[in-house]
């Protein structure tokens, strides 16, 4: 078990809340605390046990493939999960996920928000809350009251892709203010948001930050939950600090690129942003280590599923993006009600098209080029195909477009279009195998030093072991972070 880790004598910890900090590598937690000294985390730190892990996962590294790898602990050549909207009921039925095998032991489970989670359980015996992810294609949650909250974090989501809406939807904003003691909306929450509209007054750029504060939302409702219901195992997944990585590396660390593009007013901009993010997960983990030490019984594991670390720095003015998918879909030969859209990440168009319709859009994308550069598509069971549009600065190449089964068309007939960046900010970091592991455990009086390198498939089998249930078979029965 994990605990065998512990000093002789120490109490087991029976409870985990798993806190799911996308790709957020050692890097930028050291950087923080060096800068933060007085920090929760700066503090919290040297007694917690670390580890440094690395994702196994054969395809591009991504996190809807990387996480089902550490929920189920098989990677992706077996789990085969990549895109959002994949029919998982038979993944899940091979290769169940934590929550759903801790479930079946009688343990009572909290999810909120990990990747791949819609949609809710049939079966919800046993689970003490169940907020799906921000790509869901509803708005169920367990209970229903979370309901006018995950419409609300829908609807932002959706709006808000490389560039941030700022569209309020009013409806659903004063469904979630009417019920915000319920959902457990704190009311510094809403002065930090109050503080931030007048801060984008003053400075228009800081729109970027209104991602981060989807994530602040989303952790009061969590907490309301966690504190109400005491689950016997619980997660929460954020991607604020993810985001600011991926669009300002550059400007937190411009020493990192052999070649630079942007300029010092840029970098001036946005070299705290990944501070800023990383500021309001300092806000998260106090709480949550409050919470620990306050229930006995209860640890804190803050984990990632992978990193991140620097690529280009060149700035991005458009990207490609498919603005009309009905048009698409036409384009492509798909008739009206032979497909449907499914829920995705922009720049992504994700596709559920019927049995029939599938071999002759197969021809279709595969003869489907942009820039002379084949449009790269994934196709699943059960009709679903997923595409990846996102080219860059095609603007500045005034001959280019698509071909299509060897004909050329205008970006504009397949209902594609160059979407300018208002930051300018492109992926100037992105995605590593190495991540990182801090398990919290206040009765743990010797966390020891050094960061034992793990993989991320050891998590799963850890976290049942630390139940005492058994580790299924396709797992790893042993694991350098169970006897470390």
């Amino acid at each position: 078990m994990f605990a065998a880790a512990r000093s002789a004598g120490a109490r087991m910890s029976q409870k985990i809340i798993l806190f799911e900090l996308n790709e957020v590598p050692f890097r930028v937690i050291d950087d923080f605390c060096s800068h933060r000294p007085r920090s929760a985390l700066a503090r919290t730190l040297p007694r917690c046990r670390q580890y440094e892990t690395y994702a196994e996962d054969q395809s591009p590294l991504s996190p809807w493939t990387t996480w089902p790898s550490v929920h189920r602990g098989v990677p992706d050549v077996r789990h085969l999960i990549h895109d959002f909207g994949q029919d998982l009921s038979e993944i899940d039925r091979e290769y169940p996920p934590l929550w759903h095998i801790l479930a079946s032991r009688g343990i009572s489970i909290g999810v909120c928000g990990s990747l791949h989670t819609y949609p809710v359980p049939a079966d919800l015996e046993g689970y003490a809350f169940f907020l799906p992810d921000t790509f869901a294609a509803g708005s169920e949650c367990f209970p229903k009251s979370l309901n006018a909250f995950q419409e609300l974090s829908l609807s932002m989501t959706r709006e808000s892709a490389r560039n941030v809406s700022t569209h309020v939807p009013w409806g659903a904003a004063l469904r979630v203010l009417a019920a915000a003691p319920d959902l457990g909306l704190k009311s510094a929450t809403f002065a930090q948001i109050s503080g931030q509209l007048v801060s984008e007054k003053l400075h228009g750029w800081r729109t970027t930050r209104r991602r981060t504060y989807q994530s602040v939302l989303a952790f009061d409702v969590f907490m309301k939950q966690l504190e109400t219901t005491r689950p016997g195992f619980a997660t929460f997944f954020t991607n604020h600090v993810a985001s600011s990585m991926h669009r300002y590396w550059a400007a937190a660390y411009p020493s990192d690129y052999a070649e630079f593009g942007y300029d010092r007013a840029w970098v001036e901009t946005y070299r705290d942003e990944i501070d800023f993010t990383m500021s309001k997960f300092d806000s998260f983990f106090a709480r949550l280590v409050r919470f620990v030490e306050r229930n006995p019984g209860y640890a804190l594991w803050v984990a990632t599923s992978m990193g991140q670390a620097a690529t280009q720095a060149y700035p991005v003015e458009t990207t490609l993006y498919a603005v009309d998918a009905a048009r698409l879909a036409t384009r492509l030969g798909l008739a009206s009600g032979q497909w449907s859209l499914m829920p995705c990440m922009r720049p992504q168009v994700n596709l559920r098209v019927e049995e029939r319709a599938a071999a002759p859009l197969r021809a279709a994308l595969a003869s489907l080029a942009i820039d002379g550069a084949p449009v790269v598509f994934r196709e699943s069971e059960h009709g679903f195909f997923s595409l990846d549009f996102g080219q860059e600065n095609l603007h500045m190449k005034p001959e280019a477009c698509a071909t299509l089964h060897g004909r050329a068309v205008s970006f504009e007939e397949l209902g594609l279009a160059n979407v300018e960046i208002e930051d300018k900010s492109g992926r100037t970091a992105y995605h590593v195998p190495n991540g990182a592991l801090i398990v919290y455990d206040p009765d743990d009086r010797a966390p020891g030093a050094g960061r034992t390198q793990v993989s991320t498939l050891d998590l799963a089998p850890a976290i049942l072991s630390s139940y005492s249930v058994p580790v299924p078979s396709y797992m790893r029965a042993t694991t350098r972070l169970a006897h470390s």
